[in-house]
């Protein structure tokens, strides 16, 4: 492959990378900082260095698009599949629209692989290159034919990102590959940047947390953490003061309020964590606020494919993805659209 692959570190130009944290400094890719990322919460430290919603965006005229991947460690889980764990996927992308190639397949676990995708001719190509859901990535590489040199990729049609926090789904837990993800899915339909704040098992609408989400530039916000607030009685406690907190930064806005997918288990439980929520909702709207927005989970996963939707009844599958991205793009499209954009 080296004779006839030429590597380039996708941390130098022209290189793009999105949805990472100062993608370019650091000996590993990270979604937080290190005060933020080492706080107390164990599943925030664990996961805050997976790049989940990373992506890596260029063009090429070239036959074969490469990777060349450094891992800090092997995390392997038993219902989600190594081309999202640990995997990359390629995109091609025109203008308004990106469309899946294949999976960089990693083969058996190692800190290091290659991996390589042949395609049909040289011709002058844009992509997109997803990081992995759940594993930590410390350096990656992208090889193109011997002699080609990589130009800049296409822009989104915003510079403001949609940020995303959330549980294991929000992250991606269990897409086939990190495209399949429905942050990621919404990215291509609307064309649009995107933060993905999912932290699996981690996801508590801490004050700190919220506070740094709020600092951030964005487009709309989307809260989805209802699967890991231990009880309706910590979420009652947490999920009106993330609104608050972010609400105050960012006043006009877009907020998206999304209960859990599906009542599989624990209706009872179930349903008194959709009245929180839909509790926020209904004093957010009190207040005035024309701009929030909720999204009933429940009715997700329902109709004929639904027991098609999860791996364990809690993760989704990529359909259950797919029908997540369909519930949250209708409603994004429409806010969107009521503040002008």
């Amino acid at each position: 492959m080296a004779s006839e692959i030429e590597f380039f570190d996708v941390r130098e130009e022209p290189f793009e990378i999105y949805g990472l944290l100062e993608p370019k400094a650091g000996l590993v890719f990270r979604r937080l900082p290190d005060s933020l990322g080492t706080s107390p919460n164990k599943n925030v430290k664990m996961n805050y260095l997976c790049p989940a919603g990373g992506r890596v965006r260029f063009s090429a005229c070239t036959g074969q698009v490469a990777i060349k991947v450094t891992l800090p460690d092997i995390r392997e889980y038993d219902h989600m599949p190594s081309t999202n764990i640990f995997g990359f996927d390629l995109y091609i992308d025109t203008e308004g629209d990106s469309r899946f190639y294949r999976s960089f397949r990693p083969g058996k676990p190692a800190t290091e692989y290659e991996a390589v995708l042949k395609l049909p001719d040289s011709r002058l190509r844009y992509f997109t290159i997803n990081f992995p859901s759940y594993n930590p990535v410390s350096s990656l590489y992208v090889g193109l034919d011997a002699g080609v040199k990589p130009g800049p990729g296409l822009k989104y049609r915003s510079p403001l990102p949609v940020v995303y926090y959330g549980s294991s789904i929000t992250q991606g837990a269990c897409a086939s590959h990190p495209g399949n993800t429905y942050p990621a899915i919404i990215s291509r339909r609307m064309n649009l940047d995107y933060l993905n704040f999912g932290f699996s098992g981690g996801a508590l609408g801490e004050e700190e947390i919220a506070r740094y989400l709020a600092s951030l530039d964005m487009l709309a916000f989307v809260s989805d953490y209802d699967h890991n607030a231990p009880d309706a009685g910590h979420l009652a406690s947490t999920h009106f003061r993330l609104y608050s907190i972010i609400r105050e930064r960012h006043p006009d806005i877009p907020y998206i309020m999304l209960s859990r997918p599906g009542f599989t288990y624990n209706i009872s439980d179930s349903i008194a964590r959709r009245d929180v929520i839909i509790d926020s909702f209904r004093r957010a709207r009190e207040l005035g606020d024309k701009n929030v927005y909720y999204i009933d989970g429940e009715g997700i996963f329902r109709g004929p494919d639904e027991d098609l939707c999860t791996v364990d009844g809690t993760h989704p599958t990529d359909v259950g993805f797919l029908k997540i991205a369909d519930a949250l793009h209708r409603i994004l499209v429409r806010a969107l659209r009521n503040c002008n954009f």
